[in-house]
């Protein structure tokens, strides 16, 4: 006899696993939960309204990932990066990102770029609104969306664990940058480099992430 599949409130308990990942990844990567604050299981199994079995699991995959780090005897917190690491993410990522463009737009092709265009528009309908949590999500869709353009799947592979780590920060960056300057000066930078993808020249989209200031607002 089949035996029945865990359940905790009618779901199974590996969709259990799946909400609370999705919330939990949504929430650090919108920088709704930023690099270092402690997650509590407590607090978290009241708000997701689970047990702690599904959570654990939650935030064993969300370590795989790097977005949290277990600590011996304190517990779980969202990751923290050095400066260092952040500087060698953004750098391996600047890299990926003008490889990318080379693949996509040497010898005078120009792709398809509706995914990016859906991107820049959604950041531009976020920053209107004032909606971090989209806005965040935009902003990780375009950079997917720019480095997709080269239909490279190894590249892929390998920039979006990068991306993902710097999620963390360029959340905090893309906040402050509202706070200090305008709401929409992120999504307007994105949208320059949007339409130099859009014209097909190469030099002109280098140009444009050389200017792209993913860093800007993060030090102090």
């Amino acid at each position: 006899m089949t035996a029945e599949p865990a359940v905790e409130g009618g779901l199974e308990a590996s969709s259990l696993v799946e909400l609370a990942v999705r919330r939990l990844r949504s929430e650090i990567l919108s920088g709704a939960l930023v690099p270092g604050e402690r997650l509590v299981e407590e607090q978290l199994t009241r708000r997701f309204g689970t047990s702690r079995a599904p959570l654990r699991e939650a935030l064993r995959l969300l370590g795989q990932q790097g977005l949290v780090e277990h600590l011996p005897r304190r517990g779980v917190r969202v990751a923290e990066l050095s400066a260092r690491d952040i500087d060698e993410l953004f750098s391996l990522r600047d890299a990926l990102e003008r490889f990318a463009a080379q693949c996509a737009l040497s010898g005078g092709t120009r792709p398809d770029a509706g995914e990016l265009r859906s991107a820049t528009e959604q950041m531009e309908r976020a920053a209107v609104d004032g909606d971090a949590v989209q806005q965040a999500a935009a902003h990780r869709a375009f950079h997917l969306a720019l480095v997709g353009l080269a239909g490279h799947h190894q590249l892929m592979r390998a920039y979006e664990p990068v991306l993902t780590r710097l999620q963390l920060y360029m959340a905090t960056n893309l906040r402050r940058e509202a706070q200090e300057a305008s709401p929409r000066e992120g999504a307007q930078r994105h949208r320059r480099l949007f339409e130099a993808v859009e014209r097909g020249g190469l030099d002109d989209v280098l140009n444009e992430l050389g200017h792209h200031g993913a860093r800007t607002y993060l030090d102090p």
